[in-house]
């Protein structure tokens, strides 16, 4: 049986891989099989820090809340805590925000906080 080689189609697949590759350092982006082996891992790594951006961005809100809570002479945990408890329905993100760009109205949110805090005991 003779040998088949794929001859247009594999290199439309190669050209593919090495396109996506393009911009990586060394044979990576001239190589096939080195071009393939850098695409995989890059896809993989993509994927993974898809989900641990979201872990990123928690913490660093979580940061920025705890900073401008103790500003205002209460800690991060006490603030969440009272906030729950005020029915006060803002998840980190917007509270976040309103630390970095709103110091007034996150004061009145501490405020809230500390009132039902100490009216819940």
């Amino acid at each position: 049986m003779p040998r088949v080689k794929g001859g247009p189609r594999t290199r439309r697949r190669h050209n593919k891989v090495l396109k996506f590759t393009k911009g990586q350092v060394g044979g990576k982006h001239r190589l096939w099989r080195r071009g393939h082996e850098a695409m995989l891992k890059s896809l993989w790594y993509s994927y993974r820090d898809r989900r641990d951006r979201k872990r990123d961005f928690r913490r660093l809100w979580i940061a920025r809340i705890n900073a401008a809570s103790r500003q205002n002479g209460m800690s991060y945990n006490r603030l969440m805590h009272g906030l729950r408890q005020a029915g006060v329905g803002l998840d980190r993100k917007i509270l976040a925000d309103l630390a970095v760009h709103d110091e007034a109205t996150f004061a009145r949110l501490v405020e809230i906080a500390r009132g039902s805090a100490a009216a819940g005991g």
